[in-house]
């Protein structure tokens, strides 16, 4: 018999038996909520290794694509080939905390009395909308639901602490690694399937976090959703496709724009989504500022409380798509850069996201690798974009490769873990080289536009899980960011997450930043005349010119 393998951890295959059995073996948590019987889509699985041992696809899969199944409808009918699985909420090394900005809260939901009263749309001046009686707490819940993670923040709205911290792998990845493929696949025969498993997911770990803290789901009250334009609308059930094609606007800023109304933001019940919290209670989606520069980058702005900057400042969130803004409250551009998954665990030969096993850090002298760090200080199973900005760093370091990626001696790879034999290939650089280029492009473009040196800028900061990982010097050096004096710099972590928990806990700030994002201009890429020459010049290794 061969083995199933998870993890590292490996079990006898035996025939009819399915990997949902094999997941109650092992002890690992798949989300269902129905019996096992593939209604509800949520224990999809990736099958990275014998798909053909498997019985075929059932009709209650057709939506998945390639190597994804149904742990409940996957049964073993081979036993003597080996079978490898990993289940969709993995937990990788995410950065569930960010920069704290000091502020007087200021809830929208809160006690009056015996009552839960809400005080969103208007209802403030009339006292407020009832929405239950007071049964000892008031919750809320931010979620920053990102291309690649979700992270949710679980606050009590009276004492305004966040008393709990969560966050999983964003499941929606069978319908593709970056935004444009899952804006095709909601397009599709199977739209609405990437909305049912966010919000499948989300309510699973509602219902884990309620059973930790020993809380019940219709004490939460308010929730605060944001994440780029694409993720935002999936969540509430919006159709996307009009941010698949030019001039890639969402269909609220289009209404926004053409004056039907008032913000982007969005205000849903959550009982009409099915979002497993108190049946009346608030869902808010964040505004967007443009295009694909969505509710996420406005949390990042009240984060690091851009609208307060007099003196001009830059924000970069690093992620598979990078999103730019720069300025002052006065006057701020932003850029969207389609970077996509080269960084993050896609397209590249032994890429993976930051999982336990990921190279995270490299370090190369001239015999060869000097050292490495591994998250989970376990084998190395291969490396994760702090790794390889450093590993490409290095190399140019090392004189092992030149400025347009070509190994110097002739070889077409570099062995980074001799072990494991895991390599960097020409071709890797050629994709990690396009991958860097859309954000030198975007840095470099938006820059220009706004007319001021790089010195001009008194800060500097750097958003996301990605860019709170990364070596700044070696991302600097490859061109991956622009090259700015330390002290300049400030990495900020998850202001997103940081964000949303400031529109969770203050009505005013939540109101002033709808109001900022609609004076913020947003720069098509694409459209400027020199963009092709700096995409170019962008995927050469070296440090942005400034």
């Amino acid at each position: 018999m061969s083995p199933l393998v998870h993890g590292d951890r490996e079990l006898e295959l035996t025939r009819g038996r399915s990997l949902f059995d094999y997941a109650d073996d092992l002890s690992v948590r798949v989300p269902t909520s129905c019996r096992r019987d593939g209604e509800c889509h949520e224990c999809i699985v990736e099958v990275r290794q014998g798909l053909d041992a498997l019985s075929p696809p059932t009709e209650a899969e057709t939506f998945l694509r390639g190597n994804y199944r149904l742990a409940c409808q996957a049964f073993v009918e081979n036993p003597d080939a080996p079978v490898e699985f990993a289940i969709l909420r993995r937990q990788p090394k995410i950065l569930q905390h960010g920069i704290q900005r000091d502020f007087e809260p200021s809830p929208l939901t809160v006690r009056r009395g015996d009552d839960v009263v809400s005080l969103h749309g208007g209802h403030e001046s009339a006292g407020g909308r009832v929405i239950d009686k007071y049964r000892g707490a008031i919750w809320g819940i931010a979620v920053d639901v990102g291309t690649t993670t979700v992270v949710m923040n679980l606050v009590d709205l009276e004492s305004f602490e966040t008393m709990h911290t969560a966050s999983f792998e964003n499941p929606q990845r069978f319908g593709g690694s970056d935004i444009m493929n899952r804006i095709s696949y909601d397009g599709g025969e199977f739209g609405g399937e990437l909305k049912q498993v966010i919000h499948s997911s989300i309510n699973f770990e509602i219902g884990e976090m309620v059973r930790l803290l020993k809380i019940r789901r219709r004490q939460i009250y308010e929730m605060v959703v944001v994440g780029n334009s694409t993720m935002r609308d999936i969540f509430f059930g919006l159709d996307v496709q009009s941010m698949g094609e030019k001039p890639y606007r969402s269909v609220t800023e289009q209404e926004f724009l053409a004056g039907d109304r008032a913000t982007t933001s969005l205000t849903v019940k959550a009982g009409e989504l099915g979002i497993r919290i108190h049946p009346d209670a608030v869902i808010y989606g964040g505004p967007l500022i443009g295009s694909h520069v969505g509710a996420d980058v406005a949390a990042d702005l009240l984060a690091v409380a851009m609208d307060e900057a007099e003196e001009p400042v830059i924000l970069i969130d690093v992620g598979t798509n990078t999103e730019i803004v720069m300025g002052t409250k006065d006057r701020l551009l932003s850029a969207s850069c389609p970077a996509g998954p080269a960084f993050e665990g896609g397209q590249v030969t032994y890429s993976m996201p930051g999982y336990d096993g990921a190279i995270e850090a490299i370090e190369l002298d001239d015999e060869g690798v000097k050292s490495i760090t591994v998250i989970g200080d376990v084998q190395p199973q291969g490396i994760c974009g702090s790794g390889l900005i450093d590993l490409i760093s290095e190399l140019r370091r090392t004189g092992r490769i030149n400025e347009l990626g070509v190994f110097e001696n002739g070889s077409t790879e570099f062995v980074f873990e001799p072990n494991a034999r895991l390599t960097l290939s020409r071709a890797d650089l050629s994709t990690l080289a396009q991958a860097k280029s859309a954000n030198y492009c975007g840095q470099s473009i938006v820059l220009a536009r706004y007319g001021l040196p790089l010195s001009e800028y008194k800060k500097f900061y750097l958003a996301g899980g990605f860019a709170n990982y990364i070596n700044v010097r070696n991302a600097a050096n490859i061109g991956f960011v622009a090259d700015v004096e330390d002290e300049r710099i400030a990495k900020v972590g998850n202001a997103s997450l940081s964000g949303a928990t400031i529109m969770l806990l203050s009505g005013p700030l939540r109101q002033r930043m709808e109001e900022l994002v609609r004076e913020i201009e947003h720069v098509e890429l694409e459209t400027e005349p020199d963009f092709f020459d700096l995409f170019v010049e962008g995927c050469q290794f070296k440090p942005m010119s400034g």
